[in-house]
């Protein structure tokens, strides 16, 4: 049957996604001259693109043209008005966000294998470090403005916890510290996935790039395999792209599980109501959406110093709970005013302030992600189901974080600078109070994940095998945020590189790097040039950047 685009282009990979994870596979896949690989990604290149290459303009790409602006649907116990970024450019969410870069713990991959995902501990993912292209690092010093020192320094003080110098050196329970980040202290650019691992190669000849091409429905080769994809290009024009080894979804948690239900991959029920013909009933696809949720508390201050990496360079870790394996309640300290959300609850916006964000490591709600209709065009349902767990745990969490915000404030040297609690106020003071102001000025991170999760053959939610291969499915594996069991404690960037450069593997039979090795203790981003130990192919470094095998 016709399908109405023109004939088959054929590749040996077709990897759908040119974010953090398609940018990893695409690099490696293609180090191998006589491999064709194609890249299918929606957005426009990051080449040359300053506002997307300064990573202090992170903020400035909210809800512009390199962001699918997802929203959610009515979220009772939280705030239904939170604009999910989703990036649409070369590199994703690691062009897009705060590359805020840490190595997973240990006790976060262990709690995947418990769940089913069988060698994905972390004595075989965490040597996949050594193999990283980024460059990761802890914020320069010629970065760090005074005024974050001393948020550092109070936090130490009051909380009785350690300055953390590395936050990748080792695993840890708490601390106060500069964050490490993907970045070029000298120029201030990112070291994303695209710039790390695609940059360097764009001259291959057996890569190319569809850019600015959507794809939207997926279809069974004469085989039987669901191998081949019709895609969508910025004239118009369809044409389907063959993958005559495997086609690789990494779409991100959002757009991989509506690619699948668009194709008629989910759950039989749904996809008949909203008028997609059931192609496989996997119900799992869009189920166990996860996410970091955090509230902000907000301080007007003097004009503070304008050197700055991204304008949230440090955080703090706190362990309530001594029973917890690591930290239970995380802050980013922001050096501006972040007051997207308490605006819209009346609070005014100071000229210049700062903000901690009491963040939720180990969420216990759980949401999903379903179709509205058949058409590509319509943006799916997001609903995270904020503070919902029936322990109040996540509400706690909130609760404390912004009570122990507060007595780091209250101390010098940070209070030196503050000249008045605007959001919440210092009149909200109630347990009950201070729950209904945080949850409803309660934002994201951007960090959803889970909805096509890995798991054991038994689970009959899990999606994905631990090979990442389709459950039911031939010649199709999912790459990206969304095989995640549960959600690493700290940001996921560094858990999906590793999951993507475990993948390779998976995909090729190539050895993994050797447990217990550097790789497993040493700091991550250490190398730059592709063919590291482990690695096949040592051409990682030729050309420059350009646009031979790539097409608008």
């Amino acid at each position: 049957m016709s399908d109405g685009s023109r004939d088959d282009e054929p590749y040996d990979y077709v990897i759908v996604g040119g974010g953090t994870a398609g940018c990893v596979l695409a690099a490696r896949l293609s180090e191998d001259p006589d491999c064709r690989v194609c890249v299918v990604e929606d957005g426009p290149s990051d080449v040359g693109d300053e506002r997307v290459l300064r990573l202090r303009n992170w903020i400035n790409l909210l809800e512009t043209e390199y962001d699918y602006g997802y929203t959610t649907v009515e979220q009772p116990r939280g705030n239904s008005h939170i604009v999910h970024s989703r990036a649409r450019v070369l590199g994703g969410c690691s062009s897009h966000n705060t590359l805020i870069s840490f190595v997973p713990f240990p006790q976060d991959l262990r709690e995947w294998v418990e769940l089913g995902a069988e060698g994905w501990d972390p004595e075989t993912v965490l040597p996949y470090r050594a193999r990283l292209q980024n460059t990761i690092q802890p914020v320069a010093e010629k970065d760090r403005n005074a005024i974050a020192h001393d948020f550092v320094t109070a936090a130490v003080d009051t909380l009785d916890v350690p300055v953390v110098d590395d936050f990748n050196a080792h695993p840890f329970t708490d601390g106060a510290g500069f964050f490490s980040l993907a970045y070029d202290p000298a120029t201030g650019h990112r070291s994303s996935a695209s710039v790390a691992y695609l940059h360097p190669v764009l001259t291959r000849p057996n890569l190319t790039l569809k850019l600015e091409s959507r794809a939207y429905r997926l279809m069974r080769a004469g085989d039987g395999r669901l191998t081949r994809v019709l895609v969508r290009g910025a004239d118009g024009t369809d044409v389907t792209v063959r993958a005559e080894r495997e086609l690789l979804l990494c779409a991100g948690a959002v757009d991989t599980p509506r690619l699948l239900m668009l194709s008629g991959i989910g759950p039989a029920g749904h996809l008949r109501e909203v008028g997609v013909d059931v192609l496989a009933d996997v119900p799992g696809v869009g189920e166990n959406l996860l996410d970091h949720p955090e509230s902000v508390i907000v301080w007007e201050t003097g004009p503070l110093p304008p050197n700055s990496a991204m304008d949230s360079d440090a955080g703090l870790f706190v362990r309530r709970d001594p029973r917890e394996p690591g930290p239970d309640l995380m802050f980013h300290f922001y050096q501006v005013p972040f007051t997207a959300n308490t605006e819209r609850l009346g609070y005014p916006t100071p000229p210049h302030g700062v903000c901690m964000t009491p963040n939720i490591p180990k969420s216990r709600s759980r949401g999903r992600i379903w179709l509205r209709g058949p058409d590509p065009g319509t943006q799916p349902a997001l609903d995270f189901r904020y503070f919902t767990d029936p322990e109040g745990h996540d509400e706690r969490t909130v609760v404390d974080g912004l009570r122990i915000a507060r007595e780091v404030a209250a101390t010098g040297p940070l209070r030196d600078w503050l000249v008045r609690e605007v959001a919440p106020g210092p009149g909200l003071t109630t347990d009950e109070e201070l729950s209904e102001y945080g949850r409803r000025a309660a934002h994201t991170v951007y960090h959803p994940a889970g909805t096509c999760r890995m798991g054991a053959d038994g689970d009959p939610l899990a999606v994905l095998d631990p090979q990442l291969r389709l459950r039911g499915e031939r010649g199709v594996r999912v790459v990206d945020a969304s095989v995640f069991p549960t959600l690493p404690t700290v940001n996921p960037m560094v858990t999906v590189l590793l999951a993507a450069e475990r993948a390779v593997d998976l995909i090729t039979g190539r050895a993994a790097p050797q447990r217990g090795g550097a790789g497993a203790d040493g700091p991550p981003g250490s190398h730059r040039t592709p063919g590291t130990p482990g690695t096949p192919g040592t051409h990682g470094t030729e050309g420059t950047p350009g646009t031979q095998g790539m097409e608008r």
